[in-house]
């Protein structure tokens, strides 16, 4: 497996192996593209006890919010997608990663779940928390986080439950 580097983005773009709609060429970074954060949100409601399982719906523990902005208050965790659609080669995966400008302010943009599967076509649902002593205000249209692609062996294609994700 091998990290692409800016020139390589830029080939495997124009060769249609990575495709990402919209795409601002400003947004693409010496070993990454920064993606942006969409206006729509799900929100958490309260609940006693959940049961984990692969059945468990996040949709029927969650609120559907769209906003230009959301303030997470301290531990709390919403989801975001971002406004743009990823759809990779079955040689291509990526990996979504926060930017260091937010970490750095106690904001995770995902918790478990950043790796983007060779061959998928969707756009990326992001578990965003706050970690700080602080309530932080996130608004739609920040660059929110960023995704490094990486050259597969061998060919997959994504086709799992969030296949047509969206939030």
């Amino acid at each position: 497996m091998c990290l692409l580097a800016k020139s390589e983005i830029l080939r495997e773009i124009k060769k249609g192996n990575i495709k990402i709609t919209p795409l601002n060429k400003k947004n693409i970074g010496p070993g990454s593209v920064d993606l942006t954060l969409d206006n729509v949100f799900r929100k958490f409601v309260k609940s006693r006890k959940v049961s984990i399982n692969e059945n468990t719906d996040y949709k029927k523990l969650t609120k559907k919010i769209k906003s230009k902005s959301i303030t997470l208050l301290p531990g709390e965790l919403v989801l975001g997608i971002t406004k743009e659609r990823i759809k990779l080669a079955p040689n291509l995966a990526g990996w979504l990663q926060g930017r260091s400008r937010f970490a750095r302010l106690g904001l995770m943009v995902h918790v478990t779940a950043g790796f983007v599967q060779p061959g998928v076509d969707n756009r990326q649902v992001l578990e965003i928390i706050n970690l700080s002593p602080f309530a932080l205000e996130v608004k739609a249209g920040t660059k929110i986080c960023q995704i490094v692609f990486e050259m597969a062996e061998g060919k997959a294609k994504y086709s799992g439950k969030f296949k047509n994700q969206a939030l």
